[in-house]
């Protein structure tokens, strides 16, 4: 089975990442850092006209669909977390043709997506998708939130549980929002290592820098290939285990990359920073870790399990 992209996802790869470097550069990513993280209303209906929320939705004469299918879909929200692109775009992606205004980008769409009573972005969504559907928007709190442009809240009721595809598919998506970021990263340490230099060469010539920088590649080449895979596949113990090595990949990847740039990686100018956050909390969103292995472990058991005489 070949798993290498079409030269057509390629395409809509190399399309999205052109749009994203036009519309949300450096410059938009930190601008939008440094003035709050509010969510940017014209650039999410800009991301619908696109097709960014009803990629999957069938094509149709007046709808907004694109007819394309899951794999697609990976790509597409790789690229988004190669960007650092915010917002609740798995939550918004998965109402598409269930909440109005969902699949154009006029309505964003959160989740309870997070472990515990958390919703990100709840007061600036129009939407919160439950068990089913849409709920009502319900009270929240501010909570203190890790990633500048993740505003977190907390609710009191208890958060409604997630139906099973769209659990499975959303926790696929954040996968893809996780080895974009981790590939991201990769390439922001070679390219310091290469321009940082130390006693008369550049930083990237001594073994324990390369070292890291492999391992940092190695990671994230693993963990895209089991989002590929997962995303061919759409079984459920395989994205468990690519949400796994993703979230490994994004956090460890930041991490690395902190320790390639030294001493400026920690401060508030360098992006770093701001990848390893997300990561921590895209972690905890739609599958955490202890879930992920609870499922692996039951399918790893009930594999071993001896076949029925019967």
């Amino acid at each position: 089975m070949d798993f290498q992209p079409t030269e057509e996802q390629r395409d809509l790869r190399a399309g999205v990442r052109e749009l994203l470097a036009g519309r949300y550069g450096r410059e938009a990513l930190r601008a939008a850092v440094d003035g709050g993280g509010g969510l940017d209303r014209k650039l999410w209906r800009e991301l619908g006209e696109a097709g960014f929320f009803a990629l999957r939705l069938p094509e149709g004469e007046r709808g907004p669909g694109v007819g394309l299918g899951l794999p697609e879909a990976v790509l597409v929200f790789e690229e988004a977390g190669r960007a650092l692109l915010p917002g609740p775009l798995v939550a918004t992606h998965l109402a598409a043709g269930t909440v109005p205004g969902a699949a154009e980008g006029t309505a964003v769409v959160t989740a309870f997506d997070l472990d515990g009573p958390l919703v990100a972005h709840l007061a600036e969504a129009d939407a919160v998708l439950g068990a089913g559907g849409a709920a009502e928007l319900p009270a929240g709190e501010p909570a203190p939130s890790v990633d500048p442009l993740t505003p977190l809240y907390r609710v009191a009721a208890p958060a409604p549980g997630h139906t099973g595809a769209h659990r499975d598919e959303g926790a696929l998506l954040t996968a893809a929002l996780q080895l974009g970021s981790a590939l991201r990263t990769v390439e922001l340490a070679v390219r310091y290592a290469k321009e940082r230099e130390q006693f008369g060469q550049p930083i990237g010539a001594f073994q324990a820098v390369k070292h890291l920088c492999a391992q940092m590649l190695v990671r994230a080449e693993v963990a895209r290939t089991a989002v590929y895979a997962a995303a061919v596949t759409a079984d459920a113990g395989e994205i468990a285990g690519a949400k796994l090595l993703a979230d490994e990949a994004a956090v460890r990847n930041a991490r690395d990359c902190l320790q390639v740039y030294g001493g400026m990686g920690f401060t508030w100018e360098a992006d770093v920073h701001l990848h390893l956050k997300r990561a921590w909390l895209r972690a905890r969103q739609w599958l955490g870790a202890a879930e992920a292995e609870e499922r692996l472990a039951g399918e790893l058991l009930a594999a071993a399990a001896p076949a029925d005489p019967e």
